[in-house]
């Protein structure tokens, strides 16, 4: 095999901009072979702005079971990711998926259980792990010089959306259509970088508000209290409402600060362990001295591009992912589990109870303004998931 043959299950904005990327020949050993969509107007799209070579399919059921490509990419509406990567797995067919993984971990799990069955690759996209600045941050966590993380604060608000975003699509801001609002739409690469660099916390205490700034059923505004292992603490904070927002994601070290801040880093390093340093000055105010150390990083940041060339250089060759798909469930554990918290109003550990998590989904699912379409997820004894009106 030259070329991965791709296949894109949903070809809206994001499936659509995949299929550019391709036939721009930005991923040089994939090759776009076929596209699918429930919707007629996108298949419309597709035909008139796709080579004829691609195969238009009206569902991504019916592209997996022609076998007209070796890989697919779903990226279709969050509650069908995990049904449709499994049965491409089951298929034969390599599966990357679109963020997030899913709408809860239980459907997560079972997915990453039918992968360890699988030999054929399962990839997330998370192309902000190829940004140079968050691969520094990881770099030099993960590395131990600095010591142990104290502290973790990331404001995120810079989300902004308007009440026309939300009336955009009836599907939009549901708990039936999306399964959440800006923890599960615009917030799952955050959630996977907190995770991918500190480490999983072990306790959440969360506040979501509902509708708090749109008229909307999901949450627009969460307020997040983190604690980890060994003692580090952190605050998470997002809403869609903000203008003009933040974006700043501070790790404090025991020896040293990074922040980063409209994609810039600072390094802030102090000249010894403040943990030993406090304990063993003899002055009462006094911090201890340090400079701002200029980092050096590959300048790099190939996002969607980068996640599909590591993806057809694994299927071709063995070469690393950017991220396994069996990961998705770490940043999605933790929207889950800040949910959790606050439709429980107290603080939940994890791993949390993901029956009840499933319980008060579905509850909320069964109220939606799209109930019309609600499946309630049901479970057997196996763990094998099915669904019914």
């Amino acid at each position: 095999m030259e070329k991965v043959r791709l296949g894109i299950i949903g070809i809206g904005n994001m499936g659509s901009g995949h299929a550019h990327n391709l036939i721009e020949g930005e991923v040089p050993e994939m090759e776009l072979v076929a596209v699918a969509d429930l919707k007629a107007d996108r298949r419309e799209w597709a035909k008139q702005n796709l080579p004829e070579t691609v195969q238009i399919f009206e569902d991504g059921d019916s592209l997996i079971e022609s076998h007209c490509c070796d890989a697919v990419l779903v990226a279709v509406p969050h509650y069908d990711h995990p049904r449709l990567v499994i049965k491409a797995l089951e298929n034969g067919i390599h599966a990357m998926c679109e963020k997030p993984a899913g709408v809860y971990t239980k459907q997560v799990r079972e997915m990453n259980e039918a992968a360890a069955k699988s030999d054929k690759v399962f990839g997330m996209m998370f192309n902000q792990r190829t940004n140079h600045v968050y691969r520094k941050m990881k770099e030099i966590v993960a590395g131990g010089e600095y010591g142990k993380i104290k502290r973790v604060n990331w404001i995120i608000t810079d989300w902004y959306r308007t009440q026309a975003y939300y009336n955009s699509g009836g599907w939009r801001a549901t708990w039936a259509g999306e399964g959440g609002g800006v923890l599960l739409n615009q917030c799952p690469h955050n959630l996977d970088l907190l995770q991918w660099i500190c480490g999983m916390p072990v306790k959440v205490h969360a506040f979501c508000h509902i509708g708090k700034w749109h008229d909307i059923e999901v949450e627009d505004d969460v307020t997040a209290y983190l604690e980890f292992e060994g003692g580090a603490t952190g605050v998470f904070v997002t809403t869609t409402a903000d203008a003009p927002g933040t974006n700043r994601f501070e790790i404090t070290l025991e020896k040293a600060k990074l922040v980063c801040e409209d994609e810039k880093l600072t390094f802030y390093v102090l000249d010894e362990n403040e943990r030993e340093y406090c304990f063993t000055t003899t002055e009462g105010f006094k911090k201890p001295d340090g400079q701002y150390v200029t980092l050096e990083t590959d300048g790099e940041n190939l996002q969607h591009v980068g996640v599909l060339r590591a993806f057809a250089a694994n299927i071709l060759r063995g070469e690393p992912l950017v991220a396994r798909g069996e990961e998705g469930i770490n940043g999605l554990t933790l929207s889950n589990a800040m949910h959790l918290s606050s439709w429980l109003g107290r603080a939940v550990e994890i791993p949390f109870d993901e029956e009840l998590f499933l319980e008060k989904l579905n509850e909320l699912r069964a109220n939606s303004k799209q109930k019309e379409n609600v499946q309630e997820v049901t479970f057997d004894t196996a763990g094998t998931y099915g669904t019914k009106k």
